[in-house]
């Protein structure tokens, strides 16, 4: 489980093929030795398994993950390169502060970017989602995108709208962002069970 709040962004630094699969190295900026082996952590959105880390000659570590078949046709993943930097969050502790919202790293879908306005208070992004995922989504509810937690700004059939603030602009990839772009997807787990509980009704 997670928060979607962002504690450092990665770089992918290998990516080896494994059948339908693929291994990924990520350097991050976590201290080594901090993230065990059989850990989850959270890559962009998707919840992954740390299944080897060491130090790197910087003072940072790396972290490996396998992304099953299903991983890479579902999410952006399978369109990850060297170099291509991922949003990262470890998974919540039971003592940690919920500053965003329950964000459980499985992914509903790839949305895409359809615009991007740049302001003050931040960059207001507007994102099309699926007709079957549009449901889910509510003006001033929460969505994860790329594993980040953002307040719903408004809501317009499939589409919809979240300011990003300065702050998270600059730990974040989202700086990166522009229409076109394919983010991972993850729509408010509460509104998914209350969806499920009302069909029985």
């Amino acid at each position: 489980m997670f928060t979607g709040i962002i504690t450092d962004v990665g770089r992918v630094t290998a990516i080896e093929r494994r059948g339908d699969g693929a291994r990924i190295r990520i350097a991050s900026g976590y201290e080594a030795g901090s993230l065990a082996v059989g850990a989850s952590i959270a890559c962009a959105g998707p919840c992954l398994t740390v299944v080897e880390t060491a130090r790197l000659a910087d003072g940072g570590s790396f972290l490996d993950v396998d992304a099953s078949a299903e991983t890479l046709a579902r999410t952006t993943l399978g369109d990850w390169r060297e170099g291509t930097r991922v949003n990262l969050e470890r998974a919540l502790r039971a003592a940690d502060e919920l500053g965003g919202h329950l964000v459980t790293g499985h992914i509903d879908a790839v949305a895409a970017i359809v615009a991007r306005e740049d302001g003050e208070d931040g960059s207001r992004f507007e994102v099309e989602a699926s007709q079957a995922l549009s449901r889910f989504i509510a003006e001033k509810g929460s969505v994860a995108l790329d594993g980040t937690s953002l307040t719903v700004n408004r809501v317009d059939g499939n589409r919809f709208a979240a300011t990003v603030i300065p702050h998270t602009l600059r730990v974040t990839t989202w700086a990166e962002r522009r229409p076109g772009d394919r983010v991972n997807l993850e729509v408010d787990l509460i509104a998914r069970y209350l969806d499920r509980l009302r069909r029985f009704d």
